[in-house]
């Protein structure tokens, strides 16, 4: 019995993990899509200082920060989603 309960809890991980990784991975995609179709990598401004990347490092931080914020946004749906009778 406890293999088959084992076996459960990496299937359940398994696939809250691809419920909250995939949603989040599509909408940094257009969001880092829109984003940078409206705002010049190389005219980004932090803090009063220009930020001093390379176009192919700020694309690539900007999808990684909208992908953080959309698995936190699906990892909290999902936790709340448990917690409902």
């Amino acid at each position: 019995m406890k293999p088959s309960n084992v076996q459960q809890e990496k299937t359940s991980l398994k696939s809250i993990l691809m419920v909250v990784l995939w949603p989040a991975f599509l909408m940094a995609c257009v969001a880092t899509g829109v984003f940078f179709s409206l705002v010049d990598p190389m005219e980004l401004i932090v803090l009063d200082e220009r930020v001093q990347v390379h176009m192919l490092g700020a694309y690539t931080i900007g999808f990684l920060i909208f992908w953080v914020l959309g698995a936190f946004s699906s990892w909290l749906t999902a936790l709340l989603l448990q917690k409902i009778p």
